[in-house]
């Protein structure tokens, strides 16, 4: 077991290992107190809390989703991978119609997934790619640019390099995929390029959220693992293995690794970013991500922090995270409060209306998770509210059903009519019309799509928030 190497890096943790769960223990796990017998809970965690049924019961749910979401990978991986060219053979013919009609000529244009007009599932839901909404000298715009970098960061290399070179004529960096030493494979993908305009060169970094149809990245999500690190706080454990944890040593400030293997992200982020911002005065840099992506952007900018990385966090202008989860608990909150305040570093954090996944993991004495700087929340109609945390924070209240379900139906009928209002840059595609069609069933999980968070950094009154910032 881990236990006596973790608490070199960790003072207390408690990991959970799926693969050494079997069906007995997994019972004896529910009528059980003591957590730490069991062969795939390795806890130093003190404290009676994870005593408690319903902790016991979140790890049970943890293990039995991670088994069963690694037993169904490869066919849930071909059946999306089957409705992702399905909607790339339409879109790529102009539609249904065109489809038939271009089959009966013989000019069926076939999708290829490495190619630069290849869109991914979460693109499809919102192809815009043009930045022509927003001006550079709008206070807005890399809030707006950090949006549609987290959308890119879900595409394959070939369209990500095409966007930034040719549309926004901007220096591409690369498309990165890393690795996780928990999973064995690479299962973490970052994006980073260089905006070059008069004096000011940006570098932005932008961690790509949960596909999906990926069980790796479900995997990360639902992995209830923490760690506590002295003096931060304890924190995610799932995120922290994505984001390039080493086992047994945590995050060594210089590492030597196997050239062989793909890089951990951290690492790699880093060094690239210590090099570009060493040979150039006037570079500083921000990070963002959308979903998983936004907890590896802030959690980045976390072990910048523990590891004092001086040259970088003076050059770190902010980090702007779209619909992101909870990180880390209480003392994780106040330490990241205290070293943003110091480094004078900005923390947009946006949630969008009833979007079901900031508000998770649950904000409970059963969970821990918290949320911590300004919450930039935006409502059905992009109307902004500055709070300290999204309301109905832990999403399964019942007397949030009915309003959400009324938002859900609002913002289908709003899909008709959005580019009327607000011109043909928010018009809205078929396939978009038809995920916001499960809000009506989910309230929320359409939500999480990029479009109402591009929008909400286009549409909402973001201005004044930010100048006093």
């Amino acid at each position: 077991m881990a236990s006596d190497c973790n608490k070199g890096f960790a003072d207390s943790y408690m990991l959970l290992n799926h693969e050494d769960a079997h069906l007995v223990d997994l019972v004896k796990l529910l009528f059980s107190k003591n957590v730490g017998k069991r062969k795939f809970v390795d806890s130093h965690a003190g404290g009676d809390y994870e005593d408690s049924f319903a902790h016991r019961w979140l790890i049970f749910v943890s293990i039995v989703l991670q088994k069963l979401l690694q037993f169904v990978a490869k066919p849930l991986a071909f059946l999306g991978n089957c409705i992702e060219r399905f909607v790339n053979l339409l879109l790529l013919n102009g539609g249904f119609f065109f489809l038939i009609l271009n089959f009966l000529r013989g000019k069926v244009i076939l999708p290829d997934r490495k190619s630069a007009k290849y869109l991914s599932l979460i693109g499809s839901l919102d192809a815009r790619v043009q930045l022509d909404a927003v001006k550079r000298d709008d206070c807005t715009y890399y809030v707006a640019l950090s949006m549609m970098a987290a959308k890119a960061a879900y595409e394959n290399a070939a369209f990500v390099q095409a966007t930034i070179q040719d549309v926004w004529k901007m220096e591409f960096v690369g498309c990165y995929n890393c690795w996780n030493e928990y999973q064995g494979k690479a299962t973490t993908q970052v994006l980073i390029f260089l905006d070059k305009y008069e004096e000011r060169d940006t570098y932005v970094v932008a961690f790509r959220g949960t596909e999906p149809f990926n069980a790796d990245d479900w995997c990360t999500d639902i992995d209830i693992s923490w760690y506590g690190i002295p003096g931060v706080g304890r924190m995610h454990g799932g995120f922290m293995k994505a984001l390039g944890l080493q086992q047994n040593v945590g995050w060594p400030k210089e590492i030597q690794r196997d050239q062989n293997l793909p890089p951990l992200a951290y690492y790699l982020v880093r060094d690239i970013l210590r090099k570009g911002l060493s040979e150039n005065e006037k570079a500083k840099f921000i990070v963002t991500g959308h979903s998983l992506g936004g907890a590896l952007a802030i959690l980045f900018g976390t072990i910048l922090f523990l590891q004092d990385e001086t040259l970088l966090l003076e050059r770190l202008e902010g980090i702007y995270t779209f619909g992101q989860p909870r990180v880390g608990d209480e003392a994780y909150t106040r330490y990241m409060k205290k070293k943003l305040k110091e480094h004078s570093v900005m923390y947009c954090r946006f949630v969008y209306n009833n979007d079901i996944v900031p508000r998770l993991p649950y904000d409970d004495k059963e969970m821990m998770f918290k949320h911590f700087g300004t919450c930039l929340f935006f409502n059905w109609r992009y109307k902004l509210k500055v709070l300290e945390d999204e309301p109905n924070k832990n999403y399964f209240s019942p007397w949030c059903i009915i309003p959400m379900a009324v938002q859900a139906f609002l913002e289908l009928l709003r899909s008709f009519i959005i580019a009327y209002i607000n011109g043909p840059n928010y018009r809205e595609g078929w396939f978009l019309f038809a995920f916001r069609t499960v809000g009506l069933l989910i309230p929320g999980l359409p939500n999480h799509g990029p479009q109402d968070y591009l929008n909400s950094t286009l549409l909402g009154s973001i201005e004044k928030h930010l100048k006093f910032e």
